[in-house]
């Protein structure tokens, strides 16, 4: 597990990263289109190992806010990303940790994509 001393934003963040990541709520959900090109059944199971992933280490995760990782899936590597954006989408957030000023996107893609 990665750092277990994190300050009370960077808590909240990997909070609301975690609860995109396994719900889907608080943001928006974007597949690539090598992602989206599976059949449904394989798109399903990328978007569940994506939500169990549990593997978060110092070295891919250095913050300790679960915004992305990388891990294998059927032979491939499949890579996640969350950004921040403020609410209107056009720009960076000033603060993730504020669901009010924070619109999440996660994007699930092939590691070849990125």
């Amino acid at each position: 597990m990665t750092k277990s001393v994190l300050s009370p934003q960077a808590e909240e963040i990997r909070r609301l990263n975690d609860e995109l990541r396994q719900t889907h709520k608080n943001g928006k959900v974007v597949l690539s289109a090598g992602i989206a090109a599976l059949s449904e059944p394989d798109i399903a199971a990328v978007i569940a190992a994506v939500a169990h992933f549990d593997d978060f280490t110092e070295e891919n995760d250095p913050h300790g806010e679960h915004d992305c990782a990388l891990f294998d899936w059927q032979g491939h590597k499949i890579m996640f990303k969350i950004d921040y954006y403020d609410p209107s989408l056009q720009y960076h957030s000033d603060n993730p940790a504020d669901l009010k000023k924070t619109t999440r996107v996660m994007t699930v893609m092939f590691a070849s994509e990125y």
